[in-house]
């Protein structure tokens, strides 16, 4: 039954001129029939420079978006609209105006992770992989509000000694990751290097070895001698590693760092995505126009 749907996926793209893009967290097939896989902002870099028309995002809805942002010529079609993200709606674009309005001088950093509306109120946007160098860049006497990741955020703040007001917002699943967890892991795998991903809690990024983007942690293991490896990140990150490294060894708390949105998007789902070309991902124009501003002004420093 797979063979028959990889089949047909293959046979679809030519008819279509698109190309699939899965981000790392997908499900394994998913991932496994996809042209690139990488971080969201990654992936919407790597559709802009093809001369696809179709791209079949597979990643959730504000991933999607950006790639609509970044890519208006292209036609971004998600496997599953109903594939949100928690973090990205702990914050609309009504309640961040609010918020400017206590801190009119403050210099508004967002997350990538949000939706194309809160984009399009902020200065400037920012990866997990370049948070520290798009902060570190706007001057000291500059205030600054950080949204929507608080531990994306406190984790700046730690490595730039810098105050920052934070939103209150979290990803559920790095959240779910707990340094205690961690703690009894090291005791239990004392050779094994602890690599995780900034979202999680000030505790787990306090017991780690190293500290990384998707990207990052994936680069980090390739270029490490060790052979064992805690990956505190969304579960389906494993896939990719274990590919790319057959000769190392991979921990999870794979039943707590599961993400049920990324997992919505299925094989099923991507042959149907490019059979109808729906659903169809839009951005209104003078939103995008303001929202690629944002990250085009984080691209120019990173």
């Amino acid at each position: 039954m797979e063979n028959s749907l990889v089949k047909r996926i293959e046979e679809l793209k030519k008819e279509r001129n698109a190309i699939i893009l899965s981000h790392n967290y997908q499900r394994g097939d998913v991932q496994d029939v996809a042209d690139f896989v990488g971080d969201s902002l990654g992936l919407s870099q790597t559709a802009r420079k093809t001369d696809a028309d179709v791209i079949i995002f597979c990643g959730v809805h504000f991933m999607a978006e950006t790639a609509a942002i970044i890519c208006p010529d292209k036609k971004v079609v998600i496997p599953d609209v109903n594939a949100g993200c928690p973090m990205a709606a702990m914050v609309t674009a009504r309640e961040l105006r609010e918020k400017k309005k206590e801190y009119p001088d403050a210099v508004v950093v967002c997350y990538v992770n949000s939706t194309a509306d809160v984009k399009a109120e902020v200065d400037i946007c920012c990866t997990s992989a370049n948070a520290v160098k798009v902060v570190s860049s706007i001057p000291e006497d500059k205030q600054i509000m950080f949204i929507p990741d608080k531990s994306l955020g406190d984790y700046v703040s730690q490595q730039l000694g810098r105050e920052m007001i934070m939103w209150e917002g979290f990803c559920p699943t790095h959240h779910r990751i707990t340094g205690e967890y961690v703690e009894k892991f090291k005791k239990d795998h004392p050779d094994a290097l602890i690599v995780v991903h900034p979202e999680c809690t000030r505790d787990v990024v306090d017991l780690a070895h190293h500290v990384a983007s998707t990207t990052g942690i994936i680069r980090y293991v390739a270029e490490s001698s060790a052979k064992k490896f805690f990956i505190g990140t969304e579960s389906g990150i494993i896939h990719r590693l274990k590919n790319e490294n057959p000769d190392k060894e991979f921990f999870h708390v794979l039943k707590l760092a599961d993400c049920p949105n990324m997992k919505l998007n299925s094989l099923e789902k991507v042959l149907w995505a490019l059979e109808d070309l729906e659903p169809v991902v839009t951005v209104r124009e003078d939103i995008a126009a303001k929202a690629r501003s944002t990250i085009e002004k984080m691209l120019a420093i990173t």
